[in-house]
């Protein structure tokens, strides 16, 4: 089972009523020593920018950003030995087979970050919806009541020929949006990606500071990462008369020379969308690569005990891939199998390991999810 990154997709959605995929089986070997067909590999296509994450513990075991990168989701079991590969001189017609091992089973959370390189920020109704259908191909729902937007939409805007810039519109913060409220933390996340954050204010907000450090705060509270990013203020709507009356009054105020723009009629977006390409090739020159985790990369193997031995419970736990793979594939009903596995089980020398812990007859041996009761091999 594998996790691919398709950038023709766009959300989740598809997997949102397939919480449980499984994968192919295999055959059943067949007579004149034929092998039984693998089961063919599951591809299950997710977004570019899908962090995948343990279920329980929450940690992000892979981040497919990139268009064809892979995550080895579950592996399936290994096919088990026809009776053909068990004859010897001594046995020549055994009577037994291993079963297949049972696939890999995994719980994970798939998580959609945008990957875009400026972030639009402003409260509900600040013109960011307007603004991203001025500068790009993008079409998002447009009207005056809040919370137009309910997902987070991205464009692609074109300067020229070489240049051009991902855009994202977020979805309107309000204060005590890093608490969850309103559209919430659902939402701040999808900017974390983001090279550079766009504040985008209305020019008849009543107090454009406070929304600006309303905007600001909301943001480190959910992440500090959103301390070190590159940001630009931007005043909108200065098409409305009484508003650019305003501009000198309230850029004073803000500092930092904000922009002064209309998203309806295009004024000032030209030398704002200039500026965002700067703030881009500092910022794609100066930044470290993404950390990513290469699940299919060659790994370092160190020795491991192939199995370990503790007691507890009125009895001993054994655990160890070996020795589970070996409970795991053996037939318990075909007498012949089962003393295979007691042959398999003493070449590892697990009873001499258990004598030397105290074994006695008729202890209970608990490996995976069987419970065996221990017989000394003398």
């Amino acid at each position: 089972m594998v996790f691919v990154a398709a950038s023709r997709l766009a959300s989740l959605e598809p997997l949102r009523y397939r919480p449980h995929i499984r994968a192919e089986r295999g055959e059943h070997g067949r007579g004149s020593d034929c092998h039984g067909r693998t089961g063919a590999e599951e591809r299950v296509n997710v977004p570019c920018g899908t962090l995948v994450r343990d279920l329980e513990s929450g940690a992000i075991l892979s981040d497919l950003s990139d268009d064809g990168s892979r995550f080895l989701a579950a592996r399936g079991g290994r096919g088990g030995k026809g009776n053909a590969r068990f004859a010897s001189s001594t046995h020549r017609a055994p009577h037994f087979a291993e079963l297949g091992e049972p696939g890999a089973e995994a719980d994970y959370v798939l998580e959609l970050k945008l990957i875009a390189e400026v972030g639009l920020v402003g409260l509900p109704n600040a013109g960011k919806s307007t603004l991203l259908s001025r500068i790009s191909g993008a079409r998002p729902k447009i009207d005056s009541y809040p919370f137009t937007t309910l997902s987070p939409n991205l464009g692609v805007v074109v300067l020229d020929v070489d240049r051009t810039i991902t855009v994202a519109d977020i979805p309107g913060i309000i204060e005590g949006a890093a608490d969850g409220k309103g559209l919430g933390h659902d939402f701040l996340r999808h900017i974390e990606r983001t090279k550079v954050l766009v504040f985008l204010i209305d020019l008849g907000d009543e107090d454009p500071v406070a929304t600006r450090d309303t905007l600001e705060h909301e943001l480190f509270r959910h992440s500090e990462v959103f301390r070190k990013r590159p940001s630009v203020v931007v005043l909108n709507k200065v098409d409305v008369t009484e508003n650019r009356r305003r501009f000198d009054e309230v850029a004073s105020r803000l500092g930092g020379d904000p922009f002064l723009i209309s998203a309806v009629t295009g004024e000032g977006v030209p030398p704002l969308l200039d500026h965002l390409w700067r703030l881009l090739e500092t910022a794609r020159a100066t930044s470290p690569e993404a950390e990513r985790v290469d699940t299919e990369a060659e790994r370092e193997y160190t020795f491991e005990a192939p199995y370990t031995i503790t007691r507890g419970g009125g009895g001993f736990l054994v655990e160890g891939q070996a020795v589970v793979r070996a409970i795991r594939m053996t037939d318990f009903e075909n007498d012949e199998a089962i003393r295979h596995l007691h042959d398999t089980l003493r070449r590892m020398g697990l009873f001499k390991a258990l004598k030397r812990m105290g074994a006695q007859a008729g202890d209970t041996i608990t490996i995976g999810s069987m419970d065996l009761e221990y017989s000394p091999d003398d």
